[in-house]
């Protein structure tokens, strides 16, 4: 039997991913952390920290759990506390970026639908507060994980590979705390998600049509209505980054609710349609990780601005060199 296709692409589609990945994110991180994109403070806050959850998910999932195995393999990285720790931070840094995008959607949800909390909640204070609180708690909720492998075989004295523990598929405790995991990540995320995403919808459609019916009362003339275009712009960034992570994530969500009603442990071939979803679920999850960065350059006109500053930069240095 040959190398299985889902295999194939997953070598090439990697390695590409962590090649993109990696300086879209780190591109992002300094752009937004000048502070020169028109955003406020406690936006700022909410997009780098996403960046930096995301630049983590890809270095350790594309890189250290599949790149480097297959082209650079370390037998550092085989050793049973290092596996199961890459296992954890797998899983904890894709909970916690997942949740900074919930919370930074909140966020929005309350500036645009809230007006008497958007004064308390809105703030640079605020918003650190809730992307330390959720990378401690991303950690905290994750931290079992490690917990759930176990060593393959002992060389020298040295625990090597590992493998998932046998209570794992029988124990009571940790059947809920699977459960418990994918419900906290991604269902109940992706739900949230959708819904606050539809309350802003509504609020949104009403303050609009009110405004516009003021404004033709008040003057017949066709003039642009700066609060409105203000929100739209806000409203394209909200949308663009939850729209994207709820499209890439919900062939993850179908499938996580779909194998835990049917009791899936084990796939029996390569070619199994469950099979192939699981891998085409993960591999578009994290692709989740590189999206945002396209978002920032589409929507947001300063971010391009200073975007294309960053890459002539070198360029212009260069000029000046030989000139001087």
């Amino acid at each position: 039997m040959g190398y299985p296709l889902i295999y194939q692409i997953e070598d090439i589609y990697y390695p590409v991913l962590a090649g993109v990945g990696i300086p879209v994110n780190l591109v992002a991180i300094v752009i937004l952390s000048r502070g020169k994109c028109g955003l406020s403070r406690c936006i700022t806050h909410y997009l780098v920290g996403m960046a930096a959850a995301d630049l983590l998910v890809i270095i350790i999932d594309p890189i250290l759990k599949w790149t480097i195995p297959v082209y650079f393999p370390l037998p550092f990285l085989r050793i049973t506390p290092v596996c199961r720790l890459i296992a954890f931070l797998i899983s904890a840094t894709t909970g916690v970026s997942v949740w900074l995008t919930v919370a930074f959607t909140f966020d929005r949800f309350v500036a645009i639908c809230c007006e008497k909390l958007k004064t308390k909640y809105c703030t640079e204070k605020t918003a650190a507060a809730v992307l330390a609180a959720v990378s401690v708690l991303g950690c905290l909720e994750n931290l079992p994980w490690y917990f759930v492998y176990e060593l393959k075989y002992i060389i020298d004295n040295v625990p090597w590979g590992c493998a998932t523990k046998p209570s794992f598929f029988t124990s009571t405790a940790w059947t809920a705390f699977e459960a418990l995991h994918y419900i906290l990540t991604p269902c109940v995320p992706f739900f949230l998600m959708l819904l606050l995403n539809v309350l802003t919808v509504r609020r949104i459609l009403v303050t609009s049509r009110a405004r516009r019916g003021l404004r033709g009362h008040s003057n017949r003339e066709k003039l642009k209505d700066p609060e409105l275009e203000n929100r739209r712009k806000s409203i394209t960034l909200l949308f663009s980054i939850s729209g994207s992570f709820i499209l890439l994530w919900v062939t993850q969500v179908v499938y996580s609710i779909y194998r835990r009603i049917t009791v899936i442990r084990y796939y029996y071939s390569d070619s199994d349609p469950c099979f192939i979803t699981d891998h085409t679920s993960v591999m578009l999850q994290v692709l989740s990780s590189c999206t945002n960065t396209c978002i920032y350059v589409v929507s947001q006109t300063k971010f391009r601005d200073e975007l294309k500053n960053a890459v002539k930069y070198p360029f212009n240095l260069i000029v000046k060199l030989v000139k001087a």
